[in-house]
């Protein structure tokens, strides 16, 4: 009885192996890019806006928040790019990918469900957020990630509990958890492996 297997060489299974590795790691630039772009762009919205409502007339201090489209654009642009170029799209950049693109639309959907009560969203954002941030950490093994979707979703009962005087601090303070102290110890790690 013959058999067709063929004895791999030492170098043919550590090719097979560092393959697999390969396919499982994650982007991390691009991760860290966007969790600063959306950590600094939602920090400094949220806290001009109860600003502008606190220590002005403006009758729509909301308005501020129409800087998120730009951000919308920058981050898709960004994206676009960095995937095109990438030489190896892996499963863990793949499933980071469809995460955040999930979230993307569950929030335009929550928009359109609550254009109404837009003033009363803010707790619904950030339990929303708080998944992906989460889901992120796991697929990228950063336990810094984790907690900060953990983070989220303590601070969206607050933001919805919290009474005028402590829920407007709730968004700055979930961008600072969540996403902008993990962001920056990422990029930190990155550049220390790197090295």
């Amino acid at each position: 009885m013959e058999t067709n297997e063929k004895m791999m060489t030492g170098e043919e299974s550590l090719k097979i192996i560092t393959e697999m590795i390969n396919k499982t790691k994650v982007n991390f630039s691009q991760s860290i890019f966007h969790f600063l772009l959306w950590g600094w762009l939602v920090f400094a919205c949220s806290l001009s806006e109860y600003l502008l409502a606190r220590f002005t007339t403006l009758a729509s201090p909301w308005y501020v928040w129409l800087l998120t489209v730009p951000g919308v654009f920058v981050s898709m642009t960004y994206g676009f790019i960095k995937g095109r170029n990438s030489k190896v799209l892996t499963y863990g950049d793949m499933l980071n990918m469809w995460t955040w693109l999930g979230f993307f639309v569950t929030i335009i959907i929550l928009f359109a469900l609550m254009k109404t009560r837009l003033e009363s969203i803010s707790p619904f954002i950030l339990m929303l957020a708080g998944l992906p941030t989460f889901l992120t950490g796991f697929i990228i093994r950063f336990k810094p990630l984790i907690l900060g979707g953990i983070s989220m979703w303590i601070l969206s009962i607050v933001s919805g509990f919290g009474g005028p005087d402590i829920a407007p601090f709730a968004v700055p303070v979930a961008m600072i958890t969540g996403y902008l102290v993990p962001a920056y110890m990422l990029r930190r790690k990155t550049v220390h492996e790197t090295v």
